[in-house]
């Protein structure tokens, strides 16, 4: 006996597969949240974020080389990452406030993993876990579109200037 799909069946996957299409400008996210994911003041759950570009992989930061910007403090691995970063904090500073990059690109947040991450054309993207990861690498282009559609339209606090 060969299996024919129902109209039933056929609904449904297309159902689960237009799920997993990006989401561009259909925001689910009525929390406000702040514009830098933060656990307790600490962005990128004190990875250095210049070491994704200058080392080519996720290295802790420290405590005493730090630097604060977007009401979070940031750590570095070194002085000269903590400089690059004071410097030009947009270049090395995770996308979509270092959120879950395929969370935004489905209209929502979600903390970000340091080590769940990619360099695309020089920016840096965190995901959640390693699902959100092969699902977000399933389709970068269209993700980091969706994401970059998406992430003006979630609710953010204004950022504490101290």
């Amino acid at each position: 006996m060969k299996f024919r799909p129902s109209q039933t069946t056929t609904l449904i996957l297309a159902a689960i597969l237009s799920a997993c299409a990006a989401t561009p400008g259909r925001i689910s996210q009525t929390t406000v949240v702040d514009a830098v994911d933060n656990q307790h003041g600490l962005a990128l759950q004190g990875y250095d974020p210049v070491a994704y570009f200058a080392d080519g992989k996720p290295t802790a930061g420290s405590v005493a080389i730090s630097y604060r910007w977007q009401g979070a403090a940031w750590h570095f691995s070194s002085a000269q990452h903590r400089d690059a970063f004071a410097a030009d904090p947009l270049r090395y500073a995770p996308q979509f406030g270092g959120y879950c990059a395929y969370a935004v690109s489905r209209g929502t947040t979600a903390e970000g993993d340091p080590k769940q991450w990619a360099v695309v054309d020089g920016k840096l993207y965190v995901n959640n876990n390693p699902l959100a990861q092969k699902l977000w690498n399933q389709d970068r282009p269209g993700n980091i579109e969706a994401g970059v559609i998406n992430w003006p339209l979630i609710p953010k606090r204004p950022v504490n200037s101290q």
